[in-house]
């Protein structure tokens, strides 16, 4: 990996709308498309016929895509999905659609959003036009328990979130959608959780996420251990991680394997280290790597340098314009699949004497 290339500004933001089958996913996104802040997006969608688009089409833009009221463009997934995304910029790039400004693809209920974002990680053509936002999951506040029990790809929806939206509020007893929430927050305490009010949400909550990890979800886990900083990697780092997920009420054994760790560096980091750190961790434990995502102080470096990888993929790392607050500390986080935190910790020390 190199850090020194700048994220060209042509690269289209492109967000990941996941959940389980039933969990409001296309109520969600048929709302959505109908909102003016959905205005320069374009959706890549299975079936059209899925979020009853029919009524508020405006005008056919090719075979594949239509463009609604709201302004935004809609299109049906192809074969491939790199082959989908890459034609759509093309035709943008020719002025055959509309100059969209963010992509949102909406996945089956029953697929691991992983193999969606190698997608965005690993083909050259995707890489050079779109960089990827985040990822939103939904989840149903009448059967999300249950799911999250008996399915283990609802699980791994909600662990790799950036964004979870609670659906179906209205129909769930509080005291199980307050013990669901509970349990969001063990498994994924660096997601905002965001409710859908029948059905709607304002887009502005859902987009722009960015690499930045959350300072709130950092915040918390670290209240959870009393305060405590500790040193185990030495002065220049302060690890944290969250309650074993087996605390949460409700949880089942598979989701108690998901840990989220959250590492802080205040000193400045050498791009060798963290590249031998990373690099390692993915080629021995990528399959137990959910997702990793971070903002890097490097020496030598007077901006600051996202980094984003799931399982064994990287993202190429971004230099990105300026800092998004005034903390200048390398913060970076791992969603592992039975994986210790002390094995990411002893990787990095290693990385130290390579």
């Amino acid at each position: 990996m190199s850090a020194t290339g700048r994220e060209p500004p042509q690269r289209i933001p492109v967000s990941l709308l996941t959940g389980f089958l039933g969990s409001g996913k296309t109520t969600l996104l048929g709302r959505l498309v109908r909102h003016p802040g959905m205005a320069d997006t374009a959706v890549v969608i299975n079936e059209f016929g899925e979020i009853g688009l029919d009524h508020h089409l405006v005008e056919a833009v090719d075979g594949e895509a239509v463009l609604l009221a709201s302004g935004c463009l809609c299109c049906t997934m192809r074969d491939d999905l790199a082959a989908t995304l890459c034609e759509l910029h093309d035709k943008r790039e020719r002025g055959e659609i509309p100059a969209f400004r963010r992509v949102v693809i909406e996945t089956t209920g029953l697929a691991d959003p992983a193999p969606v974002i190698h997608s965005l990680l690993r083909h050259a053509g995707v890489r050079q036009a779109y960089v990827l936002d985040g990822v939103i999951t939904t989840v149903d506040a009448v059967h999300g328990g249950t799911q999250l029990d008996r399915q283990p790809e609802c699980v791994k929806q909600a662990a790799v979130a950036d964004r979870l939206v609670l659906t179906k509020t209205d129909l769930a007893d509080p005291r199980q959608t307050a013990a669901l929430l509970r349990r969001l927050a063990h498994l994924n305490p660096q997601a905002e959780v965001i409710v859908a009010e029948q059905g709607q949400v304002d887009p502005a909550r859902l987009f722009d996420v960015g690499v930045l990890p959350s300072r709130k979800g950092l915040e918390e886990q670290r209240d959870e251990q009393d305060g405590s900083e500790g040193s185990y990697l030495g002065d220049s780092v302060r690890h944290v991680c969250g309650p074993d997920c087996e605390k949460a009420l409700g949880a089942a054994h598979h989701d108690a394997d998901i840990r989220t760790y959250a590492f802080r560096f205040e000193q400045p980091l050498e791009w060798e280290q963290v590249s031998a750190w990373l690099g390692g961790l993915a080629y021995f434990h990528g399959d137990a790597l959910l997702r990793m995502k971070g903002i890097l102080n490097l020496r030598n470096e007077t901006a600051p340098v996202a980094v984003h990888a799931v399982q064994h993929l990287f993202h190429e790392p971004v230099t990105l314009s300026d800092w998004p607050d005034d903390d200048r500390a390398s913060r970076v986080v791992f969603i592992t699949r039975g994986l210790d935190r002390e094995v990411i910790a002893e990787a990095f020390a290693a990385s130290a004497m390579a």
